[in-house]
C-alpha cells in the first residue's frame, strides 16, 4: 500500500469525503455530492450541505419525492391519454362537419352556376325575342312606307313624262297632226291633274324602346344570398314553460337562443335546428318550429295525451346546452279550469304569427281539453278519437295488416312522415330519423330502401314528403336540407329543385300536368315546380285567413287537378286551383264528425271524396268532395297514435304513417 506524506499545513485529523458516483442523484448544487432528502416547500433535491438552507422546510426522503412525483406523472399521463379518444372523436366530427361545408360549398357553387346560367339563356331568349320584334315591326312600317313611296314615284313619273311630251308639242309648229296629240295630250293631263295620289304620310318613323333596367339592375344586385350563421350548440340555449310542462292538447312554446363559440348571442335567423319530443318508448310528437330572423326560434309543439315526455333540441345536429328536457303532460280535469293566457294564447300568437288578444274568452276557448266531450256534438267512445260503434261507421273500413316496429333495420322506423303509393303496387314510405326510404309491396312484403345521411346533393337529411311521378321518379321532400330530391325508381340521385327558394318542404305530390307540388312547412306557401326545377307558380303566407296556412302539412291533387292542402295550425282542409285561388274550405278545431285538431296527410279517392288523417285526435275520416262529412275509417282494433302521411294503393287500400307506433297500417277501403 502507498503510503501518504502529510504536508506541513495539512491537519493531524484526517477529513472523509463522500463522493457520489457520477450521475445518480447526483446534487445539483455541489458536485460530487449525492442528494437523499427532498424540500418539499422548494422542490428540490438536497444533499448534506444543502441541509442546513432548509431547515426550517418540511423534508422527506428522496426516494419518496421520486416515488410520489413518478405516482403523480403517472395518474397525470393516463388522465391525458384518456383524452384522446374524445379528441379523436372530436376531431372525426369537426373534420366530418368540414368535410359537410366543402361539399355545401360545391353544391352551393353548382347551383350558383347552373342559376345564372339560367339567367343567361332567359336573357338570351328575351334579346333574341326583342330583335325578333324589332325587325317584324320594322318590317310591317317599312312596307307601309315602301308601297307609299313607289307609288308617289310612278306618279310623279306619269306627271313629268305627260308634262315633257306636252312641252314639246307646244313648241312644235301647229298642224293638222299635232291636233290629234295634244287633244290626247289633253285628256292625259286631265287624267292626271285629278290622280289620287297619297301624299300624306301612311306611317310613322317611331320606333323606340322601353327598357326598364334599373329594377332589374337593383335585382340583380341583390340576387342571392349566401345563408349561414355563427351558432353553435353547445352555447345556445332553450327557455320557456314548455321546457317543463304542458297541458295535454294545448300548444307548449319553446323559445331558442342560439350562441356563437364565445357565447354572444346571433343575431341573424336561418340555423338549422330541429326538435322532437318524443315519450320513452320512443313515439314522436310533431311541431313547429318559427325562426324569428334575430338569431332566437320558438318550438311550438301539442301533446295528445298525459304522461312523461322528453324533448331533444339539436342546433347542427347537435344537443344544445341542458337537451334532452324532461317534460311533464298533465290533463285538465275541471272543464271549467281556465288556462292563464301565458300558457295559451301566448303559444296561440307564436304558432299562428298573428297578434294575441289576450282575453279570457279566448283563453277558455283554447283551454278545451281534446279528452272532454262538448255540448250538443256526438263523439264516438274510443281512445284516441277513433270510434267503436259500427252504426257511427257506415262504411266497414278495418286493418288488414300493419309492418314495423322501432328501429332503423329493414321495415322498421323512427318517426316516419310521408306515404305514397305507386300504380305499379308499391308503398313508400318516408323514414324521417332514419334518413332513407323503405319501399313495399301492396301485400306488405319489403322490396328496397335507400338514402344516405347528409347535407349534399344526393343524401337525405330529413325526410318528410314522398310522392312518385308519372315518369317513375321518386320525389322525395328533405325539410332540414330545404330542398326537394329526385331519383329514379331504383333509387339513383338525379337531381334536386327548390334550393334556395324552400325554408322547410313538408309534403309533395304530383299534379295531372306533372308538376311538383310543395308544401313549405315553415313559409306557409305551396310552390309548384317543374320536374326540371323550374318555379311555375307559388301561393299562400303566414295567417289564419282563407288564403293563409300555419304550419301546412301534406298536399292531394283531385280529378280537377285541384290542389287539397291540410293546414295543422288552422285546423282546416283547403282546397285551391292550380292558380292559388281558393275554391273550398272546411274544418275546425275541435273533436266532433269533420272537426280536425292538427290535420296532417289527405289523399282522394276517385270519386272525388277526401280522406284526411287527424292527426291529434289520432283517426282517419272521410269527406266527400264540397266538404260534407261522410265516415270514419275503423280504427278500433289497434289504435293510430299521431297519424302522419296517408295514400290511396293501387289496390284501393288507404295506407297511413302511424308515427307514434312507428309502423305503417294498410286498411280495406270500400268506395
Amino acid at each position: 500500500m502507498e503510503t501518504h506524506q502529510h504536508s506541513p499545513d495539512s491537519s493531524s485529523e484526517e477529513c472523509t469525503v463522500l463522493e457520489a458516483p457520477p450521475g445518480k442523484n447526483a446534487c445539483p448544487q455541489h458536485t460530487g455530492k449525492v442528494a437523499e432528502l427532498y424540500c418539499s416547500a422548494c422542490e428540490c433535491a438536497l444533499c448534506e450541505d444543502c441541509v442546513p438552507e432548509h431547515e426550517e422546510h418540511p423534508q422527506v426522503p428522496l426516494s419518496q419525492a421520486l416515488e410520489q412525483h413518478h405516482s403523480s406523472l403517472q395518474e397525470r399521463l393516463g388522465a391525458v391519454q384518456n383524452r384522446l379518444p374524445q379528441i379523436s372523436d372530436a376531431l372525426s366530427f369537426v373534420k366530418e362537419i368540414l368535410q359537410q361545408l366543402t361539399n355545401q360549398r360545391a353544391s352551393i357553387e353548382e347551383d350558383i352556376q347552373s342559376s345564372f346560367e339560367d339567367l343567361h339563356k332567359q336573357l338570351d331568349v328575351r334579346k333574341s325575342v326583342l330583335l325578333m320584334e324589332l325587325e317584324v315591326t320594322y318590317g310591317l312600317k317599312q312596307k307601309v312606307l315602301q308601297v307609299q313611296v313607289d307609288s308617289l314615284l310612278r306618279g310623279e313619273g306619269d306627271i313629268m313624262a305627260s308634262c315633257t311630251q306636252t312641252e314639246e308639242a307646244l313648241a312644235a309648229e301647229a298642224c293638222v297632226a299635232s291636233l290629234q296629240v295634244k287633244q290626247e295630250l289633253q285628256e292625259r293631263l286631265g287624267e292626271l291633274a285629278g290622280l289620287g295620289l297619297p301624299c300624306q304620310p301612311e306611317e310613322n318613323d317611331q320606333l323606340d324602346l322601353l327598357m326598364e333596367t334599373d329594377g332589374l339592375r337593383k335585382s340583380i344586385h341583390n340576387l342571392g344570398t349566401i345563408v349561414t350563421t355563427s351558432a353553435v350548440a353547445s352555447q345556445s340555449e332553450a327557455m320557456g314553460a314548455g321546457l317543463e310542462q304542458c297541458i295535454v292538447g294545448h300548444p307548449a312554446s319553446v323559445t331558442i337562443v342560439t350562441r356563437d363559440k364565445s357565447g354572444g348571442a346571433c343575431k341573424s335567423g336561418n340555423a338549422i335546428l330541429s326538435a322532437e319530443v318524443f315519450t320513452p318508448d320512443g313515439s314522436i310528437v310533431d311541431g313547429e318550429i318559427l325562426d324569428h330572423k334575430n338569431g332566437t326560434y320558438e318550438f311550438v309543439y301539442t301533446v295528445p295525451k298525459e304522461g312523461d315526455f322528453s324533448l331533444a333540441l339539436r342546433l347542427y345536429d347537435q344537443h344544445i346546452k341542458g337537451s334532452p328536457f324532461k317534460l311533464t303532460v298533465n290533463r285538465v280535469l275541471d272543464a271549467d279550469v281556465e288556462v292563464s293566457p301565458s300558457t295559451t294564447t301566448a303559444t296561440n300568437s307564436a304558432a299562428y304569427a298573428t297578434p294575441s288578444t289576450g282575453s279570457s274568452e279566448g283563453a277558455k276557448r283554447r283551454g278545451k281539453s281534446p279528452g272532454q266531450k262538448k255540448k250538443g256534438s256526438k263523439r264516438a267512445s274510443s281512445a284516441l278519437g277513433t270510434p267503436r260503434r259500427k252504426t257511427q261507421n257506415p262504411i266497414e273500413d278495418d286493418l288488414i295488416f300493419r309492418i314495423g316496429t322501432k328501429g332503423r333495420n329493414k321495415g322498421e322506423f323512427t318517426n316516419l312522415q310521408g306515404v305514397a303509393a305507386s300504380s305499379s303496387g308499391r308503398i313508400l314510405i318516408a323514414d324521417s330519423n332514419n334518413q332513407c326510404v323503405q319501399i313495399f309491396s301492396n301485400d306488405g312484403e319489403f322490396k328496397s330502401r335507400f338514402g344516405m345521411r347528409g347535407r349534399s346533393p344526393g343524401q337525405l337529411q330529413r325526410p318528410t314528403g314522398v310522392a312518385v311521378h308519372p315518369c317513375g321518379d321518386i320525389i322525395i321532400a328533405d325539410y332540414d336540407n330545404k330542398w326537394v330530391s329526385i331519383f329514379s325508381s331504383e333509387g339513383k340521385y338525379k337531381a334536386k329543385l327548390g334550393s334556395g327558394r324552400l325554408m322547410g318542404p313538408k309534403g309533395v305530390s304530383v299534379d295531372q300536368e306533372g308538376h311538383v307540388i310543395v308544401v313549405d312547412n315553415k313559409a306557409c306557401t305551396v310552390f309548384i315546380f317543374q320536374l326540371t326545377g323550374k318555379l311555375v307558380t307559388k301561393f299562400g303566407s303566414r295567417g289564419n285567413g282563407d288564403k293563409q296556412f300555419a304550419g301546412p302539412h301534406f298536399a292531394a291533387v283531385n280529378k280537377n287537378n285541384e290542389i287539397i292542402v291540410t293546414d295543422f295550425h288552422n285546423h282546416s282542409v283547403k282546397v285551391f286551383t292550380p292558380e292559388g285561388e281558393l275554391v273550398l274550405k272546411f274544418g275546425s278545431n275541435g273533436e266532433g264528425n269533420g272537426q280536425f285538431n292538427a290535420p296532417t296527410g289527405v289523399a282522394v279517392d276517385v270519386n272525388g271524396n277526401i280522406i284526411v288523417a287527424d292527426w291529434g285526435n289520432s283517426r282517419i275520416q272521410v269527406f266527400d268532395g264540397s266538404g260534407s262529412f261522410l265516415s270514419y275509417i275503423n280504427t278500433s282494433a289497434d289504435p293510430l297514435y299521431g297519424p302522419q302521411g296517408l295514400a290511396l294503393t293501387s289496390d284501393g287500400n288507404v295506407v297511413v304513417a302511424d308515427s307514434g307506433n312507428h309502423c305503417f297500417k294498410v286498411y280495406r277501403y270500400l268506395q
